[in-house]
């Protein structure tokens, strides 16, 4: 499939793969073999689930296609940030405000699971606490202290607030005109991270697969059944329970999912190593950032002092042309010191967007009498390092028996993108191109 092969090509010169050793290697699954939960997809929703459902005493497996964290769990921006890729407003109009809090504050207790997990298992992941937020124009400064201030009275979410007068001790960049600053946020390697957590899953009786396409779900069949799992060179996986954890990655397996998530690619470059005190004084917190942009810009600096920079994306599924060079342009252009500077990695992935940047997590109806049940978790949207983790979370709580929490996000609505499989991205692509517009304006 075409989707499969560009994300193949623009892998092989990540940054992230030259720096995070794999250490080991996880074998095939073969024959014919039967678990409690089988879990579809080796990123980090699902390698997250499997840690919660191994200490809920549960017998796991995990399925991989390709190698874990070969997708968008080990290819992302690396940034940690409360809140979900849409605005609170979407769950408050659909769940009310009092459920949209704890939407709210399951993202901030996603950010925590992060550093939990890192201390627990000895994750060396560079993580690094820190974010900014910034507007580049006075209208989306005012526009983002309004927000602000209503996330302080209705959620108390109260960052600090940058005015113009002091953004550069915050930013050597005279690109942007005021933001927030929010010592709960952060940013990671995150494939040493999706690493570690494959090495923790492991590590509490986990069965691990790479090269373990899933061709096809079976529901059960009769009372007590389990669900049957086709997997790639003839083998099967009979399961209680499934999660399909593989977002754009599931091809075929449930096509119900697919109209309700779309493709969309997302790039980066890092430069080589800068000198130490250049790249402290480009962002001195070392924090993440990101422009308060629809289409927006995204970067930090990296433990190893390098500038990692994201903001091209393609909602075409092709790579846009001359990818290391306009991305090296946007990134001299917020930091002219970087001019004489070589971009020495470019790479980017897909990620999975609903249409109305809502996480899309609930149960399948296959038609099977007393089994478990099919759970799958997808739609992060390009905002899902962490929200991952609190979504493997809630979906083992589920699975175990305590779908409160699971069920605020499946309670949400989701409609298909329009225009059906030969329309729906090229009706992406002319949104877009409106959303970009506006941002220039």
């Amino acid at each position: 499939m075409q989707l499969l092969r560009v994300d193949q090509a623009l892998s092989r010169d990540s940054y992230y793969a030259a720096t995070a050793a794999r250490d080991r290697s996880f074998p095939a699954f073969e024959g014919d073999a039967s678990c409690d939960v089988a879990i579809v997809g080796g990123g980090l929703a699902g390698l997250s689930a499997a840690i919660d459902l191994a200490r809920r005493g549960r017998r796991v497996t995990v399925l991989e296609a390709r190698q874990f964290g070969w997708g968008a769990s080990g290819r992302n921006g690396g940034q940690a940030i409360a809140g979900l890729a849409c605005e609170p407003s979407v769950i408050e109009e659909q769940l009310g405000l009092q459920a949209s809090r704890v939407v709210w504050n399951m993202t901030l207790e996603a950010i925590e699971l992060i550093e939990q997990r890192c201390r627990e298992f000895a994750i060396d992941c560079d993580w690094q606490r820190g974010y900014l937020g910034l507007a580049v124009t006075e209208r989306k400064a005012r526009a983002l202290r309004d927000w602000c201030d209503d996330m302080a009275q209705r959620y108390g979410y109260a960052p600090h607030w940058i005015a113009p007068a002091e953004l550069r001790d915050w930013i050597a960049s005279d690109r942007f005109h005021a933001g927030l600053h929010d010592p709960s946020g952060g940013h990671l390697h995150p494939l040493k991270y999706t690493l570690g957590l494959a090495r923790a899953a492991e590590g509490l009786g986990v069965q691990l697969h790479e090269g373990s396409r899933v061709e096809a779900l079976e529901p059960a069949s009769g009372a007590g059944g389990a669900h049957v799992l086709r997997v790639s060179g003839g083998a099967r996986l009979r399961a209680s329970q499934v999660l399909l954890a593989g977002n754009v990655y599931l091809q075929g397996i449930r096509r119900e999912l697919e109209g309700r998530i779309m493709p969309v690619g997302t790039y980066i470059v890092a430069t080589e190593r800068l000198p130490a005190d250049l790249a402290r004084s480009l962002i001195p917190t070392r924090a993440a950032v990101c422009d308060t942009n629809f289409v927006l810009d995204y970067f930090r600096t990296t433990a190893d002092d390098r500038m990692l920079y994201g903001g091209r994306v393609s909602y075409s599924t092709r790579t846009p042309s001359n990818l290391a060079e306009s991305l090296r342009r946007r990134m001299v252009a917020t930091f002219p010191q970087l001019a004489g500077r070589r971009v020495e990695y470019a790479w980017g992935g897909f990620v999975d967007i609903t249409l109305n940047r809502a996480p899309d997590f609930g149960r399948l109806d296959l038609g099977s009498k007393g089994a478990g049940g099919v759970y799958y978790l997808q739609g992060f949207s390009g905002h899902g390092l962490a929200l991952t983790g609190m979504a493997g979370r809630v979906v083992a709580e589920a699975m175990d028996g305590d779908a409160s929490r699971f069920d605020v996000f499946a309670r949400l609505r989701h409609r298909r993108f329009p225009g059906g499989p030969w329309l729906r991205t090229p009706a992406l692509v002319l949104g877009m191109a409106y959303y970009r517009l506006r941002d220039l304006l």
